[in-house]
C-alpha cells in the first residue's frame, strides 16, 4: 500500500521529468568547482534540486486541478480522478519547499537569501497561464534558476557562465514547452487560458519554439569559447541540435504519443546527453 502510493506521488509530480534541470544544473556545479566540489555540497544541491522540482510540480497540480478535470487530454491525472487526495498534495508541496530553503539554508548564505525568491517563481508560475502567454517564458525562467543556483552553492556569487546557462536552460524548457501547448489550442481559447499557441496559433507558435531552440544552441556554443571547452562539448551540442530537429519535425498536436516523445522523451535525452 505504501509503495502504491509512493509511485501515485511520483507519477503526480511527474518526478522523472526532474532529468530536465537536473544535468544543467550539475554542468554548472561541475564548472564552477572546476571538477567535484565536496560531497556535502553535492548532497544539499541535489536535495534543493529535488524539493524545488517536485514542489513545484506538486503546486501546479493543484493550481490547475479544476481546469484539469474540463480538459479531456488531463481528466485522467491523479487529483480529477481522485486517486491522491488535495490535503495529500498540499503536504507534498509544504514538505518539499521547506526541504528546499533547508537546502538552501545549508549551502550558503547567497543561496539562503535568494530562497524566497525562487519559491515565488514556483508558485507565480502555475497562475501564469490565467493572464499572460509568456507563461512558457516564466517556466523556463524558473527551470533556468537550477544551474545558476548550483553554480552561487558552489561558488557564493553570481558570474556570467551561469547567466548563459540559465538563460539556454529557459529557452529551451520555454521551446518544447510550446510545442507541449499546442495541444490544447482550442480548449484555452474556449476556457479564456492564455498560451503562446493559443495567442498565435499553430504555426506562429512552432516558429517562435524554432526560434526560442536556435537561441539557445548559439548560446550553448558561446559557452564553448567562454569556458574554453573541447570536442567533445561541440560533439554534444552536434547531437543535441540533430535531436531538436527530429523533435520539431515529428510534432502532431493530434497525436499524444508523437506529442510526449517531441516535447518530453527526447528532451530528456538532449539534458543527459548535454
Amino acid at each position: 500500500m505504501v509503495l502504491k502510493k509512493l509511485k501515485s506521488y511520483g507519477e503526480l509530480v511527474m518526478f522523472s521529468h526532474t532529468l530536465f534541470s537536473l544535468p544543467f544544473a550539475l554542468i554548472a556545479m561541475i564548472w564552477a568547482a572546476n571538477g567535484l566540489p565536496s560531497s556535502s555540497t553535492i548532497f544539499w544541491i541535489l536535495i534543493a534540486l529535488i524539493g524545488a522540482r517536485n514542489g513545484a510540480n506538486a503546486l501546479n497540480r493543484i493550481v490547475d486541478k479544476d481546469i484539469d478535470k474540463k480538459n479531456p487530454r488531463t481528466a485522467n491525472r491523479h487529483l480529477p480522478k481522485g486517486i491522491v487526495k488535495d490535503y495529500e498534495v498540499w503536504a507534498i508541496v509544504i514538505l518539499c519547499f521547506l526541504i528546499f530553503v533547508l537546502a538552501a539554508y545549508k549551502l550558503n548564505t547567497l543561496c539562503f537569501m535568494l530562497s524566497p525568491v525562487a519559491l515565488f517563481l514556483f508558485i507565480i508560475y502555475s497562475y501564469t497561464k490565467r493572464f499572460t502567454w509568456i507563461c512558457h517564458i516564466v517556466l523556463g525562467v524558473t527551470c533556468g534558476g537550477a544551474p545558476v543556483g548550483a553554480w552561487i552553492a558552489v561558488t557564493g556569487k553570481l558570474a556570467l557562465t551561469p547567466i548563459i546557462l540559465g538563460a539556454v536552460v529557459t529557452l529551451w524548457v520555454a521551446g518544447f514547452d510550446i510545442i507541449y501547448a499546442t495541444q490544447d489550442i482550442d480548449f484555452d481559447r474556449k476556457m479564456g487560458l492564455f498560451s503562446i499557441p493559443a495567442k498565435f496559433g499553430l504555426i506562429g507558435a512552432l516558429c517562435i519554439s524554432s526560434l526560442f531552440h536556435s537561441i539557445m544552441v548559439l548560446l550553448l556554443f558561446s559557452l564553448y569559447f567562454i569556458m574554453h571547452r573541447g570536442l567533445i562539448y561541440l560533439i554534444g551540442i552536434f547531437i543535441s541540435v540533430i535531436l531538436l530537429v527530429v523533435e520539431h519535425y515529428i510534432v502532431s498536436p493530434s497525436n499524444q504519443k508523437k506529442m510526449k516523445i517531441a516535447s518530453y522523451n527526447i528532451n530528456q535525452v538532449v539534458s543527459v546527453l548535454l
